[in-house]
């Protein structure tokens, strides 16, 4: 019986559904993306190119691993817990006899993998470049359709891919940027691939250059186990795994072969998977505060209706009953047509992740059902609680109250709705004091955005109550606009709570656009702030490709500059990851200055290590301490704290000696070179005249270059939460038209005593504006107050970076929405004669 009702409640009133149908159906879109992102870290699909014809391959262990053992009353409980290390793991290339050894094997091909990037004009077309030793070719296989294999170290076979693009031949000399110097080979054939490989181009170099270029005596990058034909793969992969039992190596075979060539596909897994249950999270609590207030606003205008129910004995479960079915019918249609624009839309943002290099295009895209119906479920619940939340007040008033409130508008909010705002306002206050004392990145981010949406939370519950007491600061200079002003101050009073429903999204609007666009600003700038202060070279070498050689450096020295060699990776102390750089010792301080707080860098060598204010204070190191860690490529050392420096957010939380650090990276190559002399940098740029792709800048110029890397990754960030902020712009217009659409009667009666149409189109022009400056002034607080907490806890001062001209742009772009979402439906309200909509039924 209910369940017809609401069907015909629907049915009869599509208009009045409509506003609650577009907020639901945009946040089903939004949800279903989001999970199509945190589907594709979970499930995502590496397919394998390299090692396509072979079915075990024995690598290194690409993880850090730490076990704990916990007693809690009698019991024993041990935890495992693995991370990802940042540079591929190397295996002893002594294990090659034990694998040979395996029943079953006909061939272990042993495999190195290094930098290796052709500088041609036409470049590789966006593939990433590698060496091998020719000997390795069998393991994709590559088989050679025009020349000859290289026999000695200054012949190359390139692929076939690669040929055609730089319309290469057997006989050319191509240069390649490996991990020595810039060195010309001759072609000696080209190869193509049994199977379709799209994500690499490979260089074949002979086993010795191989060898020498790889830089890795005794280890090889992995094993290729070939079995003898008839051999059942799965059997002999459970041998393999057998015989290196004890040692720290993976067997992989079938699908696990692509996350073991592919490193960087595999830890974008971890990344997408945060990435996207952080965008997933903040856009579900952002859908249902929008969706709870559209619903608020949609009982709302149906109060009279409602309470009519009442007066003829409907009792408040059947209200609850009869709303929620409601509720449930506009959330299905809703949220299934959302669940189906969220495919691609969610396909459209994958696809940018990808081309801003967040996500690399190794780790497919996955499509399921799953996140569909998962954002088709939220829809339903939110959609039913948010009718529940919005029917608490006309089920629990008495009927012939609820008939006087359908006329005139509640005195003042329920108790207990100022309770919760008051109550969710003081956890913000504890989440923005929590975010001082947060010092990394990963921990701080959510939080900040969980504090916006928190106090906009809490803005949204107080609303009514804060519309008043704007309405009572802004009456003095509203009553000098005329007519229009004192009616608008009489609305703003009269009908606080309708005006509270479209503070809220404007709040968070601006709120949320704020911080998005500065919190990342106050991060770069503080760390570049470090940076411009902390380097004293004179002049910057840095590369348009991999980076500089060492053999650079080595020239520059030649003049008797002092120069400083910098390579960057990042490296785990336990569990957590730091950002690190390995800088050459020799004439160190003429070059950099981390503000050193303790300790000394003259004591910087082989065997210690610089540790930055939050390493230190996290592990409680001080010069002389002892500290174990984890190198890029998985290897363990044991170093000792020469000193501890400041200005670790501009240089890394660490600092090695360079030939340290670079023996354990995948690309040695500095990524920049400070050099400390009295030459210029034209004689500079002569020197390094050999060296195809360096370039020399003054410190300001390396840091505008700096600026520009920094804000395109800032672009991935703002990709992350556009879709939540579009999803907030939207439902601002939404509720405006909402909102003016409920008060059709109103104009009219105010037409019929006397009021011209422009007359009303001002007044509602004013209320809109107050409403904005109130909605303006709270949002700004919101986003100033997170970010100085922001600021404070990653960079030790209260000075967030804000560009004042972006923040009118904000404000600009929200009074747009406004402004347009309350006109046109004011307009059209105002093009019926009053008469006929004062003599209608409501």
């Amino acid at each position: 019986m209910m369940l017809r009702y609401a069907l015909q409640t629907v049915r009869a009133r599509k208009a009045g559904f409509l506003g609650a149908f577009l907020a639901l159906m945009c946040a089903a879109a939004l949800i279903t993306a989001c999970g199509t992102l945190l589907d594709t870290g979970l499930r995502g699909t590496i397919r394998t190119e390299r090692y396509a014809a072979t079915p075990v391959v024995v690598t290194g262990d690409p993880y850090v691993h730490q076990t704990t053992v916990e007693h809690k009353k009698g019991k024993t409980k041990v935890k495992h817990k693995a991370k990802p290390i940042a540079e591929r793991a190397w295996v002893d290339e002594g294990l090659r006899g034990r694998l040979a050894s395996v029943p079953g094997v006909s061939r272990v091909v042993p495999e190195l993998t290094f930098l290796a990037q052709p500088l041609t004009p036409a470049g590789t077309g966006g593939r990433t470049a590698y060496g091998h030793a020719w000997d390795s070719a069998a393991l994709t296989p590559y088989r050679l359709t025009a020349g000859s294999a290289p026999r000695s170290d200054g012949e190359l076979v390139v692929d076939d891919y690669l040929a055609a693009r730089a319309r290469l031949h057997p006989g050319d000399r191509l240069t390649v940027q490996s991990t020595r110097t810039p060195r010309s080979y001759r072609i000696t054939g080209i190869a193509a691939p049994a199977s379709v490989v799209r994500h690499q181009t490979s260089l074949f170099f002979s086993a010795a250059e191989a060898r020498r270029l790889a830089g890795r005596p005794g280890q090889v990058s992995a094993f290729g186990v070939l079995p003898v034909r008839g051999t059942d793969p799965g059997r002999m992969r459970q041998a393999v795994a057998a015989v290196l039992d004890g040692t720290s190596v993976q067997v992989a075979g079938g699908d696990a072969r692509g996350p073991a060539e592919f490193l960087d596909a595999a830890n974008a897994r971890t990344r997408l998977v945060s990435m996207g249950g952080a965008m997933g999270g903040t856009a579900l609590l952002v859908a249902v505060l929008v969706v709870v207030g559209t619903f608020g606003l949609t009982v709302q205008q149906r109060h009279r209706e409602l309470a009519l129910l009442r007066a003829i004995a409907a009792t408040p479960g059947q209200i609850r009953a009869l709303l929620g079915r409601e509720a449930l019918i506009v959330g299905a249609a809703a949220g299934t047509v959302g669940a189906l624009l969220g495919l691609p839309l969610g396909g459209a943002l994958y696809a940018r992740f990808v081309a801003l290099g967040a996500v690399p295009a190794t780790l497919e895209r996955t499509v399921s059902v799953f996140p569909p119906l998962a954002a088709l479920a939220v829809t339903l619940l939110g959609a039913w609680a948010a009718a529940r939340i919005a029917s608490r007040r006309i089920t629990r008033i008495r009927p012939t109250e609820a008939l006087a409130e359908a006329r005139t508008a509640p005195g003042r909010p329920a108790w207990g709705r100022t309770a919760a705002g008051l109550l969710l306002l003081a956890g913000a206050a504890v989440l923005v004091v929590v975010l001082t004392s947060l010092r990394t990145e990963p921990a701080s981010t959510p939080v900040t955005f969980l504090a916006v949406v928190v106090l906009s939370t809490s803005v949204a519950l107080l609303g009514p109550l804060l519309v008043r007491a704007a309405a009572l600061l802004l009456a003095g200079p509203l009553r000098l606009t005329g007519h229009g002003g004192r009616l608008a101050t009489a609305n703003l009073r009269g009908n606080a709570a309708r005006m509270a429903s479209v503070v809220t999204p404007l709040t968070l609007l601006v709120g949320m656009t704020c911080t998005v666009l500065f919190v990342q600003s106050t991060l770069g700038d503080a760390a570049r702030a470090q940076v411009r202060d902390g380097v004293r070279a004179d002049w910057v070498v840095a590369a348009q490709g991999p980076g500089v050689p060492h053999e650079a450096a080595q020239r520059l020295r030649a003049g008797h500059d002092t120069v400083t060699e910098v390579v960057r990776t990042t490296v785990r102390i336990g569990l957590d990851k730091y950002p690190a750089q390995g800088v050459t010792p020799a004439g160190l301080t003429r070059t950099w200055d981390p503000d050193v707080t303790a300790g000394s860098l003259d004591r910087l060598g082989p065997d210690t290590v610089a540790v930055g204010r939050l390493a230190a204070d996290q592990h409680h190191l001080a010069p002389g301490s002892t500290l174990k860690l984890t190198l890029g490529d998985g290897t363990p050392a044991t170093l000792t704290v020469a000193a501890v420096y400041a200005r670790g957010l501009g240089f890394g939380d660490l600092t090695f000696a360079h030939d340290l650090l670079a023996r354990h990276v995948d690309n040695p190559l500095a990524s920049s070179v400070l050099v400390s002399t009295a030459r210029t940098q034209t004689q500079l740029a002569t020197t390094l005249r050999e060296f195809p792709g360096l370039r020399v800048f003054s410190p300001a110029d390396a840091d505008a270059l700096q600026a520009d890397r920094q804000q395109t990754n800032a672009e991935v960030n703002y990709l992350a939460m556009g879709l939540v902020l579009a999803f907030t712009a939207i439902a601002v217009v939404n509720t405006l038209a909402m909102s003016v659409a409920e008060r059709v009667r109103e104009f009219a009666l105010l037409r019929l005593a006397g009021a011209t149409r422009r007359q009303v189109l001002r007044m509602l022009r004013t209320e809109v504006l107050s409403l904005l400056l109130l909605a303006t002034s709270l949002g700004s607080g919101i986003a100033l107050a997170v970010l100085t907490a922001f600021s404070v806890g990653m960079t030790g001062r209260a000075a967030p970076t804000v560009t004042p001209l972006l923040h009118l742009t904000v404000v600009a772009v929200a009074a747009l929405l406004a402004l347009v979402g309350s006109a046109v439906p004011g307009r059209a309200a105002l093009r019926v004669r009053a008469v006929t909509v004062a003599t209608a039924r409501e």
